[in-house]
C-alpha cells in the first residue's frame, strides 16, 4: 500500500514516436483470451477469507500454505519459501520460478504483496496476489526466452521488509540477473466508479542510471495495456512499494497501481464489495500481455504450420504497395489475410481465393508491417516492407 499522494498525467497509446511500440501478437492475444473472472474472483475470495495477514498470524501461514499449494496444483516444482523476521515475528516471501528456453539465467520477476494490515486486503494486495496467480496459470506451458520469478512477498506493509530481504540475500549475493522487475500493488479499483484506467509506474529516483530503461519498459506496458486490454493508461513514478529495495539495487523497475484510489486499504472495510473484480480482470489481461512480452513467448509451430508458411510467397519485399501473393496449389482451403501495423493497428483484411493474388497497399504509409495468413487449422506471419 502506498501512502503518499502522486501526480499523473495522461498518455496516449499511439503517440510515442521516440519509444518501442509492440506489434499486436496473435498468439499472445489468444492466451490473453483465456484469463479467468471467476478464477480470480474464485481466487480472491479464499484470499480473504483468511481474514487479518498481519506477519506472525495464522492467518497469514493458511495464506502462505494455500498460495504454495496453489502453485503445487498448477504444475510448479521450483517452489521456495524464504522466511524472515517482522518485529519479531517469522513469516515468509514465497518464490516461483519458471525457467526459460534461450535465458534461463536472466529473469523477468512479476511481484506483489500477499500481507496485509488492520484488514482482509482484498484490494490491497489481494488484488495483486490473485493476478499474478493467474498469470502462472496462463504462462505454466508457454514456452518462453527468459525465465520468470513469480514472488508473493511479506512484510510490505511494514516498510518493504521482505523484498528489502529478498534483494539483500537473494539477489546481491547471487548476482541475479534480472531482466526487469515487474510490481503490482493494489489494482482492484474502487466499487461504484469509472474504473477504465491503470497507472504504468517508472523509476524517476536515484540512482538515475536505470531511469531511462524503466521509462523504456514502463511505455512498452503502457503499450502491451492498449493492444491486449480495454484499459487505458497513465505514466507516473515508481514509489513505496516492493520495486523500490530492487531500484535501489541499479535493477530496471516497472509497476502498476490503480487510477481511482480505494479509500477502504488498511482497514476491515478492505473487502470485495468495495472493490472492482472487472477491473481487476482487465489489469490482469493488460499483465498477461505485458508478460509475454517481457518474458518473449514462443509460439510452438508443427511441421505442418511450418509448412503453411512456406506455402505462401510475397514478393517484392520490399514493395512501393503492389505485392503479389502466391500460394502453393497444395493450400485448397480458403486463407484470410490480415495486416497490422507497428502499434498493432489493423488496417487491411480480405480473403485469398486465388492461387495467385495482387493486393494493392500503396494507401498505407512507408513502414513494416505485419501479415497474418490464417486458414482453418494454421496460421503464419510474414513482415511486408512498404518503402
Amino acid at each position: 500500500m502506498k501512502l503518499i499522494t502522486f501526480f499523473t498525467f495522461t498518455v496516449c497509446l499511439f503517440t510515442f514516436p521516440t519509444t518501442k511500440a509492440q506489434v499486436f501478437n496473435t498468439y499472445y492475444d489468444e492466451i490473453v483470451q483465456d484469463v479467468s473472472s471467476a478464477n480470480l474472483l474464485n481466487d480472491l475470495t479464499t484470499l480473504v477469507g483468511f481474514g487479518i495477514k498481519e506477519p506472525g498470524t495464522n492467518a497469514i501461514e493458511n495464506a502462505k500454505d494455500w498460495i504454495v499449494n496453489r502453485y503445487q496444483t498448477l504444475g510448479y516444482t521450483d517452489i521456495e519459501t524464504q522466511a524472515f523476521s517482522v518485529g519479531g515475528e517469522i513469516t515468509s516471501n514465497i518464490i516461483i520460478t519458471k525457467t526459460g528456453s534461450v535465458y534461463p539465467d536472466t529473469f523477468l520477476i512479476i511481484d506483489g504483496h500477499y500481507d496485509t494490515l488492520n484488514g482482509p486486503g482484498a484490494n490491497d494486495n489481494g488484488s495483486g496476489t490473485v493476478l499474478i496467480l493467474e498469470l502462472a496459470r496462463l504462462l505454466k506451458d508457454v514456452e518462453t526466452e527468459y525465465s520468470i520469478k513469480f514472488i508473493h512477498f511479506s512484510g510490505e506493509e511494514e516498510g518493504l521488509i521482505g523484498s528489502k530481504f529478498y534483494v539483500n540475500n537473494t539477489v546481491i549475493p547471487e548476482n541475479l540477473d534480472i531482466k526487469l522487475v515487474f510490481n503490482i500493488d493494489e489494482v482492484g479499483g474502487v466499487a461504484g466508479m469509472q474504473n477504465d484506467t491503470i497507472v504504468c509506474e517508472r523509476d524517476e529516483g536515484s540512482p538515475n542510471s536505470n531511469n531511462a530503461a524503466s521509462a523504456q519498459a514502463t511505455q512498452e506496458m503502457a503499450n502491451c495495456f492498449g493492444l491486449y486490454s480495454n484499459l487505458l493508461t497513465e505514466i507516473s513514478y515508481a514509489y513505496a512499494s516492493d520495486y523500490m529495495p530492487f531500484e535501489a539495487n541499479g535493477e530496471v523497475i516497472t509497476g502498476l497501481y490503480e487510477k481511482n484510489e480505494s479509500p477502504y486499504a488498511h482497514s476491515p472495510n478492505d473487502i470485495i464489495d468495495n472493490m472492482d473484480p472487472d477491473y481487476v480482470f482487465e489489469v490482469t489481461k493488460g499483465s498477461l500481455g505485458t508478460a509475454l512480452h517481457f518474458a518473449v513467448g514462443i509460439e510452438p509451430l508443427s511441421i505442418s504450420e511450418n509448412s503453411f508458411a512456406e506455402n505462401i510467397i510475397s514478393y517484392p519485399n520490399p514493395s512501393k504497395g503492389k505485392i503479389t501473393i502466391s500460394l502453393n496449389p497444395s493450400l485448397s482451403e480458403k486463407i484470410e489475410l490480415t495486416v497490422f501495423d507497428v502499434l498493432g493497428k489493423l488496417v487491411y483484411n480480405t480473403n485469398l481465393n486465388s492461387k495467385t493474388n495482387t493486393l494493392d497497399l500503396a494507401f498505407l504509409q512507408s513502414g513494416m508491417y505485419q501479415a497474418v495468413f490464417k486458414n482453418d487449422t494454421n496460421i503464419a506471419f510474414k513482415k511486408i516492407i512498404i518503402d
